[in-house]
């Protein structure tokens, strides 16, 4: 049994979306803002309910007008004198759901035996709905007429109080005055756990429909659905999760709860670890035949302790009894003692870390201890999720003391473990190992390993690209932004499933896994992306960035070097992210036999660039690129406003050679030579060795700009691009270089179209008028 995936509709950024989740482990990959934490918390709040509690401002914003409705016809209700109708069919549309979809053996259905939707249902694929929804509506009703009418009267007393004064100045208007609740909402806000709760539904798995546009289509309960009664997930799934927020290099304030689980102890490694202790270990609770010599030792430990305190107050107590008290008939006090074995880890240095010295001499040195927050906070970090890795795999599975009392049955057969942002503190190699052997922890017990009995789940969300690369396509999940009024009213949120872009054991598949786990790249954390043609434009592009494009530079950008005969393969992963792309690529022309030639019109050239003839703009030949114009260039989806991908590649240009009054059109053949006409002045004075020096022997050798762009073509044959990119890293007024023109037209189109994304609403309203700024926020 495991769970296929999951439909969260109407939970903050997610208005609706599908989930996938891998048999084993899962990594949430996105932007900042994008719905990770938002679908993280959905999982908790649903599925540990006592733990996580439901919030307002879950709900999606888009609804809350509706919600308010409601309280608005209730108020209009009671002034007219009719008679409410409460049912709760007006407000399925606006209760956030999770539908919760497993994949069910034959021989596993006594554990969903609540859940099994028609007596037809023969195993396999089994829904829930998790609805939180009003508990009674004729006491939400009440509650807040009440708290309604109450505001009102607080109201109209203010306004008596304002007018019992006629001596003085009459107001310009009633009093401005805000009471408690201004709305539904506002009265929800306070009381939506005394009013709301979590029900379960059984879904038809014949009525499963899947995502059209990324976007989930849950269906739509039966007017007669009845709830399942009590705890419908209840001994099915075990939920463990490790928040962001885990406070280290803190004092943890208070003691913790002996009886607490390990997942609900301090971020501290001492308190994780006495948690532990008291859960698992802890010889008082149900000792075995193991535990008699520690039991033994600590009853030694306190009658020898009894002893010396009733020794040691003797006098104190022989001089209050000379007070008279006690009586004849008065008790008489002693002191004694209670041990636990719990004691000994219950302070702060119960956890600390041995530091390695130098004998001299031959002499042995004393063994030197830190304290446990000594040590660095990435390994507090790495040592604390492990531990609870640990821990939530012995409570589920009922190692030591807490298998007492418990059955072979109790163990539930799915474990959901959420862990967000594990790379906190971390270094990238660190990040690297724990998401390859974090799985592994969690099944590293004699009854789990390879074992379908029982299984586990791990979710991960992560803005680390070291964590993403480490992971397998099949196992991403890429969340991505979308604008107020492309879905919805406000910005929501879509889940990509990326086992979907190449098709299983592909060839592209292996290629792009690999070159990016070279390359670190952060595509699947960035709001677009630039790929360029090789070293030169990786070095040098980023700095003409950071000198001419001031607002581009404070966006979030990953720039990837890959050649322009394999740009391409990157199509079916851009594509599926709607990541918004620039590439900056060759001409790369070839001549009519075949053979690599400079770019020129009229001769019959084709590009051999495998980018610009299959993906963007899909043109061969060399005229009909250099006479395209920008929309030819640019690559969009119907549907889709934010999705684009542009090629920039070198087109002709207007130069006059030093010495000459006439200009002339130069054709460039790469991102080099096109740099250096554009800087014809500064070229032809550049110190430099290997090509800097042939382009300015070039240059001054005169001529007309075609005999110039000849000789700068033939230097290109053996020039290392490279050693050329960090001599004009070297120049002492870099920010003066003028930017090749066609570079300078991408970044510009790249800019343009990053605005757009940033103002998060669409300039054209789908639901008529002038859409609404609105804002969803993510925890």
């Amino acid at each position: 049994m495991h769970i296929e995936f999951v439909e969260i509709a109407n939970f903050r950024r997610l208005l609706s979306t599908r989930i996938d989740l891998s048999d084993t482990t899962t990594l949430f990959v996105g932007a900042n803002n994008s719905g990770k934490t938002s679908a993280m918390l959905a999982m908790r709040r649903f599925l540990s309910p006592r733990r996580c509690p439901f919030e307002m401002h879950d709900f999606t914003l888009c609804h809350w007008p509706a919600i308010i409705a409601f309280g608005e016809s209730w108020i209009a209700a009671r002034d007219a004198g009719d008679v409410v109708d409460l049912v709760v069919a007006p407000w399925v549309s606006a209760l956030p759901t999770l539908d919760l979809w497993l994949h069910v053996e034959i021989g596993e259905m006594h554990h969903v035996r609540d859940l099994i939707p028609t007596l037809d249902w023969d195993g396999g694929r089994l829904g829930v709905r998790l609805r939180y929804e009003p508990k009674d509506l004729d006491l939400l009703f009440k509650d807040f007429m009440g708290a309604v009418s109450d505001a009102e009267a607080l109201k109209a007393a203010a306004i008596a109080a304002a007018t019992e004064h006629p001596d003085a100045d009459p107001p310009e208007g009633p009093p401005k005055l805000t009471i408690w609740p201004e709305s539904l909402v506002d009265f929800l806000s306070k009381r939506l756990s005394t009013h709301f709760t979590i029900r379960a539904y059984s879904l038809d798995p014949a009525k499963l429909a899947a995502p059209d546009k990324s976007q989930a289509r849950p269906q739509a309960l039966p007017a007669a659905s009845l709830q399942i009664e009590g705890d419908s997930l209840n001994g099915l799934i075990r939920v463990h999760d490790i928040p962001a927020q885990r406070g280290f290099g803190e004092e943890q304030s208070g003691q913790e709860d002996d009886d607490a689980p390990a997942s609900a102890a301090g971020s501290r490694l001492s308190d994780q670890l006495r948690s532990y202790y008291s859960k698992h270990l802890d010889p008082t609770k149900g000792p075995d035949p193991t535990d008699l010599g520690a039991l033994q030792a600590i009853e030694a430990a306190q009658d020898a302790f009894d002893k010396r305190l009733t020794e040691s107050f003797k006098d104190a107590f022989t001089e209050v009894e000379g007070m008279g008290y006690p009586g004849v008939t008065d008790p008489r006090p002693r002191v004694s003692t209670k041990l636990k074995a719990i004691d000994g880890l219950n302070h702060s240095a119960a956890i600390s870390f041995e530091v390695d010295m130098i004998a001299e001499g031959g002499v042995a040195t004393p063994l030197l201890r830190l304290p446990e927050a000594n040590n660095g906070l990435g390994y507090q970090n790495l040592i604390s999720m492990i531990f609870r890795l640990m821990s939530f795999r012995d409570a589920w599975m009922r190692v030591g003391k807490a298998s007492k009392g418990a059955t072979i049955t109790s163990t539930e057969p799915l474990h959901l473990v959420l862990v967000e942002e594990p790379e906190a503190h971390l270094h990238a190699q660190v990040q690297q190992v724990f998401i390859k052997k974090a799985y592994a922890v969690l099944r590293a017990h004699e009854d789990l390993g390879m074992s379908k009995k029982l299984s586990t789940q791990l979710v991960v969300s992560t803005h680390s690209s070291h964590v993403a690369h480490e992971t397998s396509f099949s196992c991403l999940r890429y969340f991505r932004r979308l604008p107020a009024g492309m879905v919805a009213k406000v910005p929501v949120s879509t889940v990509i499933n990326l086992s979907e872009v190449f098709g299983p054991g592909s060839d592209t598949e292996r290629f792009v896994t690999r070159y990016l786990r070279s390359q670190h790249a952060d595509l699947f954390f960035a709001d677009a992306a630039i790929l360029v043609e090789g070293p030169a434009e990786r070095m040098l592009v980023p700095n003409f960035i950071r000198a001419h494009y001031d607002e581009l530079n404070q966006c979030y950008i990953t720039l990837l070097e890959i050649g322009g005969s394999h740009a391409h393969r990157l199509k079916p992963l851009i594509d599926h992210l709607g990541l918004l792309t620039l590439i900056i690529t060759d001409l790369d022309t070839l001549g009519a036999g075949g053979a690599s030639v400079q770019p020129s019109r009229g001769a019959k050239q084709r590009t051999n660039n495998a980018t610009l003839k299959t993906w963007v703009p899909g043109i061969e030949d060399v005229d009909a690129l250099m006479d395209a114009e920008a929309t030819a260039k640019t690559l969009r989806v119907d549907g889709d406003p934010l999705f684009a991908v542009r090629a920039a590649y070198q087109t002709p240009l207007t130069v006059t050679a030093p010495g000459s009054a006439e200009p002339e059109t130069a054709y460039p053949y790469t991102f080099e030579d096109a740099l250096a006409f554009e800087n014809l002045a500064l070229f032809s004075t550049l110190e430099g060795t290997g090509l800097v020096r042939k382009f300015r022997d070039a240059i001054t050798a005169g001529g007309s700009v075609t005999a110039i762009g000849e000789r700068m073509y033939d230097a290109l044959k053996s020039g290392k691009k490279a050693e050329f990119a960090l001599d004009v890293l070297e120049i002492e007024k870099f920010d003066g270089i003028v930017v090749p023109r066609y570079i300078d037209e991408g970044l510009q189109w790249l800019l343009k179209q990053l605005k757009k994304k940033q103002v998060e609403i669409l300039p054209q309203a789908e639901h008529g008028g002038q859409p609404e700024q609105a804002e969803q926020a993510e925890a």
